[in-house]
This record gives C-alpha cells, sequence and structure tokens, in this order.
C-alpha cells in the first residue's frame, strides 16, 4: 500500500514535486535534475534513509534494506520465476530465473548480476527490474546472489559470475534457452562484474558472452574521474559510500590496477561482445561509465550508449518516477538489436 501511495505522488505535476522538495530546481552545468529524483532524494531524507558508511558491512546492509523501502517496486506480472542452486568451490550461489509468457521452446538468454559496490543488495532488490528486463526483451533473464564482499572479496564475487555464465551456457537444453545466445549484463557493480566477465574471457581465450548489457557501471577504481567529486554527496551515490565499497571489495590497492576491477584500465577491448551502456547524468560514476563507451567505440566493437542527463544512480530500481519506465524501454530496444 505504501508502494502504491508513493506511486502516486510521482505522477503529480513536476512544478509540485520541485516545490515539496524545499529548493529550486537543482542545476549542475547544464544538467537539470529531474523533479522526480529530486522529490525523490528528498523523501530519502525525511525518512532518514540515508545509509552511514561509517559503520561495519553488516549494518550498513541492515540500513540499505531499510531504505529500499522507499523505492521498492514489484515484480511485472506474467512473468514465473524459480530458483536453481549452483555449487561453486563448496559454496551454494542461488540463480533466479525470470521466464515470460511463452513465445516458444527455446530463448535467448541475459545472465544478470545485481549492483550494490560488492557489498550490498541481491536478487530480491532488483526482482521488479530483472522481471521487466524478462518481459521486455521476451528472454529469460537468471539472476545470480553472488557472494559478497568484505566476506567474499575480490576475485570471488566474479568467479560466482563466471560460474553463474557458464551453468547456464552448460544446462541452455534443460532451460529451454539457445546457448549460443547467453549475455551478460548488470548495474553498477554488477556492470563491473558484467564487464569484467568479458575481460576474462578474452585473458582465458574462451568464448565470449553473446552481448553485455552495461548499466552505470563501476569501471574505475582509481576514483579519480571528475564526477566522482562534481556529484560527490547528494545524488543518492556518493564519493564516500564508493571508497567505502572498494575498501570492502579489494584486499590491497595493487588489485585496483587489475582491468578485473577496473575494466577501464584494460589494454585490449578488441574483440568484445557488443554492447549497451547507460549512465546518468548526476551520478559519481558517470564519466568512467562514458569512457569506458568510448573505449569500447574505439576498440571497434558495437555499442549503444545511452546517456540520461537528468537522471541519479540507481534509476533502474526507481521505476514508480515518470519517464524511467520508458528510459528503459528504450535501453531494451537497443539491447534486442544486439543479443
Amino acid at each position: 500500500m505504501q508502494a502504491f501511495f508513493i506511486k502516486l505522488l510521482f505522477k503529480l505535476p513536476k512544478s509540485l514535486l520541485i516545490k515539496w522538495s524545499g529548493k529550486d530546481q537543482i542545476v549542475k552545468s547544464y544538467r537539470k535534475l529531474d523533479p522526480g529524483f529530486q522529490y525523490l532524494l528528498k523523501l530519502f531524507e525525511d525518512r532518514d534513509a540515508q545509509v552511514d558508511f561509517k559503520k561495519p558491512a553488516a549494518e550498513v546492509r541492515k540500513d540499505f534494506d531499510e531504505g529500499r523501502n522507499v523505492i521498492a517496486s514489484s515484480l511485472p506480472s506474467n512473468i514465473k520465476t524459480t530458483d536453481h542452486f549452483v555449487q561453486v568451490d563448496g559454496a551454494e550461489i542461488k540463480i533466479r530465473e525470470y521466464a515470460p509468457e511463452s513465445i516458444g521452446n527455446i530463448y535467448p538468454a541475459l545472465v544478470f548480476f545485481h549492483g550494490g559496490g560488492w557489498v550490498l543488495g541481491s536478487i530480491d532488490t532488483h526482482e521488479a527490474f530483472t522481471g521487466f528486463l524478462a518481459k521486455e526483451l521476451k528472454a529469460k533473464v537468471f539472476s545470480v546472489d553472488y557472494r559478497l564482499a568484505p566476506e567474499h572479496p575480490f576475485p570471488i564475487p566474479l568467479e560466482d559470475c563466471e560460474a553463474a555464465f557458464n551453468w547456464v551456457k552448460k544446462n541452455a537444453s534443460d532451460l529451454g534457452i539457445n546457448p549460443n545466445r547467453v549475455s551478460v549484463g548488470g548495474d553498477s557493480a554488477g556492470g563491473n562484474l558484467a564487464a569484467a566477465l568479458c575481460i576474462k574471457c578474452q585473458q582465458e581465450s574462451v568464448s565470449m558472452p553473446k552481448a553485455q548489457l552495461l548499466i552505470y557501471p563501476v569501471t574505475d577504481l582509481n576514483l579519480e574521474q571528475p564526477s566522482i567529486d562534481e556529484m560527490a554527496e547528494g545524488f543518492f551515490l556518493t564519493k564516500e559510500a564508493m571508497q567505502f565499497f572498494r575498501d570492502q571489495y579489494l584486499e590491497n590497492e595493487d588489485q585496483i590496477k587489475d582491468p578485473l576491477v577496473s575494466p577501464l584500465l584494460a589494454d585490449d577491448l578488441s574483440n568484445h561482445p557488443p554492447a549497451v551502456l547507460a549512465t546518468a547524468g548526476f551520478d559519481p560514476l558517470r564519466d568512467e561509465g562514458d569512457k569506458y563507451a568510448q573505449a569500447l567505440r574505439q576498440a571497434n566493437v558495437e555499442i549503444y550508449h545511452r546517456t540520461h542527463d537528468s537522471y541519479i544512480h540507481g534509476f533502474v530500481n526507481m521505476m514508480m518516477i515518470n519517464g524511467v519506465d520508458h528510459a528503459l524501454k528504450r535501453i531494451c530496444d537497443d539491447f534486442r538489436k544486439i543479443f
């Protein structure tokens, strides 16, 4: 019921949302923050939904789970879910399958890695979006509950994602999917894992995913791109949060230079699968995402790059805001061209 009323709020006139945010529309350079996001940030502030990244990781997770109630969305109708369990190095990880209404016997597949700085998030936090992808792409989406840092630092989350990708391909016949049309994707840290998996496949000379869907991905953990400081605070994801995530994910600073950690530092991106990459204007990760799109293009990789200048980080989980669902449909339109 709370989610229903919050969704109604965001259908009100933009001028009213700006007024209720308590300040004039926020402008950075030529970018104007969408009124819906501006009001959402006010809601976070009023409900004390901000996460304190000075706390231990376990407490940060608890605060994050409580705060996400403000933006919780539901799974689309006519999407069937099935949980699978895969053994990885003596551990068990869950992979949730999202299947749309039947379109035939064989589906394309997307193996999806959720965001959350390698520390937060789960299959459940991204369920509305992964269900949306299954419905819009008319594909089976396999969302991976990879193990999280700091309990499981780099490279364990990446290895879990690689194992999940290989499991989906190996079991394609039983899963009802085309083994030659298995793509990878993710948002934020999940986008990082998807890009890193493509680099890892190249390093190991094994078959690549069919395509990659990268939504505001982390590509440079040096955290020195201009937007890191320009959008350091006030827009959901902060510079402080990124520093916290990096410290939890990595065991030493030398790992920052590893292209499996910072894909933007890879020497060779040629022969990578075609990509769709989306960035947000009011996002500390904006510039590294834009630069990774440029690097892929310079390597002659087919890429569709969508910039959302008025959006904030995390918008895929904020579909109650007017316009976001249409933006996500355009991203899906691009992805259908390549996967």
